[in-house]
């Protein structure tokens, strides 16, 4: 909660990405990063039953991507036998935990969050080293997982745990709706936010009185060690269990296991699809939870302020280095002020730092793998190719830190065909291209031409336009005008987190008010007296 903040810890937010005068905030994350690399190179456990765990399908290490001489851990594997001894254990203990009065679990949810905040700077610094996100989107993170928790007890608090008095007045009948838990719930975590969306889906599943089963991404294990340990120090065994591994076998049985009531997956449209129809062919359907990313346009209008937009779309397309499925990853602009933005766009994206994001100075750092680097490089070429004009960037960075990392340049790419494949498809590295419109409604037929619907923004100052966006727009998230992200910064309580079409399975936004409930099943109660 806002008020358990320490005096000396300042809010920050991913609308608040300026930190110049946080002194103590800087000088709490340097000895923080301190102490986390000389923890570097050990070994880490899994964590079922409320108690460490060695896998026993082999073992994986965890480089940085700043620096793949830097071995941050080393994990051991889950085999899928393991993966069904963690659901017998998340099984084992659900019966008692569902049975825990809901203001009792809302009270160990939010110490769980306090906890968190508390050891604020020694996870930032370690989704810095795993992630390569710049320090204060890393404290941005971790605040965001603890406001997760926060803002889910909010609204069990309420709605008086979603207890609803029902039926006619003067009737002998009593009814009650109330709303009970399925039972174990599955988290498959993904690389980008390995904190934030792990500990917010755990905290709505632990709410409704679930228990739980998390897989971390392969590419960052650790941010969700310290994750299980403040768990175990809240939670009864069982109620909150970490098993790390490939997704075959782990994920698999995760997805698949007839234990396992319901699911929470952030990751790509063509697994989350496949969850989906693997789902409507089970006997008994169960609830699943699903991002699977976006194609984010924001719209430039000839009345739009081009500073603005510029920074809006700079901000959202190489913020995380592009690895948020929010990332504005196209434009399309009114001809008539084409030039000028792209021109602005390329001069601000030019003027960002690339470097070890754990420096004060540096905005921008690697993207996670040697895989994505391929993928950044193919896009380049295939732009280039088809006539594409490369406005900013296009490089893999290389010589001193750069050689040893995944360190490429922030581009932006002018002269596609609209029709080009890098306007469909999500990369999910710090690309975005630029086409030009002459029409509002042009503008709208062209985002909309797409099966994601994830974020969406527009820049104008007339009031008429904006409207007519957010009335036609396909978009779960869209934003007017927003300098400090075309279509990102969505938070918890302030903003609902959800995609339309292919971008997610549900309508409901993360981090919104009716998010919570999806981890429930509806029972209505009838008493004649």
């Amino acid at each position: 909660m806002q008020s358990e903040l320490k005096p000396a810890q300042a809010k920050i937010t991913y609308a608040t990405m300026s930190a110049d005068q946080m002194a103590d905030l800087h000088r709490e994350l340097d000895e923080a990063i301190e102490r986390v690399k000389a923890g570097f190179g050990r070994s880490h456990p899994m964590h079922v039953a409320g108690r460490p765990v060695e896998g026993a399908g082999g073992g994986f290490e965890d480089r940085s991507p700043i620096d793949t001489r830097i071995l941050i851990g080393r994990f051991t594997a889950a085999t899928r036998e393991q993966t069904q001894e963690a659901i017998a254990a998340a099984r084992a203990a659900f019966p008692a935990w569902s049975r825990v009065p809901w203001e009792e679990r809302v009270r160990i949810v939010r110490r769980i969050g306090q906890r968190i905040r508390e050891r604020r700077a020694e996870l930032s610094a370690i989704i810095g080293y795993e992630v390569g996100k710049n320090r204060l989107e890393c404290v941005g993170e971790v605040e965001e997982a603890v406001d997760f928790c926060d803002y889910y007890c909010d609204r069990m608090e309420q709605t008086d745990g979603f207890t609803n008095l029902m039926g006619l007045p003067g009737s002998r009948e009593e009814s009650l709706s109330v709303l009970r838990p399925f039972g174990v719930f599955g988290i498959i975590a993904p690389f980008n936010f390995p904190l934030a969306l792990a500990a917010g889906p755990m905290a709505a599943a632990l709410l409704a009185g679930n228990t739980v089963v998390c897989k971390p991404a392969e590419d960052t294990p650790l941010a969700c060690i310290p994750l299980a340990e403040i768990a175990a120090e809240f939670l009864p065994p069982g109620v909150f269990n970490l098993v790390n591994g490939p997704g075959v076998p782990v994920g698999e049985e995760l997805a698949n296991n007839d234990g396992v009531d319901g699911l929470v997956f952030t990751g790509s449209m063509e697994v989350g699809m496949m969850l989906l129809r693997q789902n409507g062919a089970r006997p008994v359907p169960r609830p699943l939870i699903i991002e699977m990313g976006g194609k984010n346009p924001a719209l430039v209008m000839p009345s739009g302020d081009l500073d603005k937009a510029s920074d809006g779309v700079m901000r959202s397309a190489f913020g995380a280095t592009g690895q948020k499925c929010s990332a504005c990853s196209r434009v399309y602009v009114s001809r008539e002020v084409r030039e000028r933005f792209v021109e602005l766009l390329a001069e601000k994206t030019k003027a960002i730092t690339v470097g070890n994001p754990l420096e004060r100075d540096v905005w921008m750092g690697p993207v996670i793998n040697e895989a994505a680097v391929r993928r950044y490089e193919r896009a380049i070429e295939e732009a280039r190719r088809d006539g594409g004009r490369i406005a900013a960037g296009g490089r893999r960075l290389t010589g001193g830190i750069y050689d040893h990392g995944y360190f490429v340049e922030p581009t932006v790419i002018d002269g596609l065909p609209r029709e080009h494949r890098l306007f469909r498809e999500e990369l999910f590295v710090p690309i975005t291209v630029v086409a030009d419109v002459v029409t509002l409604d042009e503008a709208l037929e062209l985002a909309n031409r797409t099966s994601y619907g994830l974020t969406a923004g527009i820049f104008s100052e007339d009031e008429g336009e904006v409207e007519r966006f957010f009335e036609t727009i396909q978009a779960g998230v869209i934003y007017a005008n927003r300098r400090a992200g075309a279509t990102t910064g969505a938070w918890p309580g302030q903003n609902s987190f959800g995609g339309w079409k292919a971008s997610g399975s549900t309508g409901k936004g993360t981090g919104g008010p009716h998010y919570l409930q999806q981890f429930f099943r509806e029972q209505s109660r009838t008493r004649v007296r």
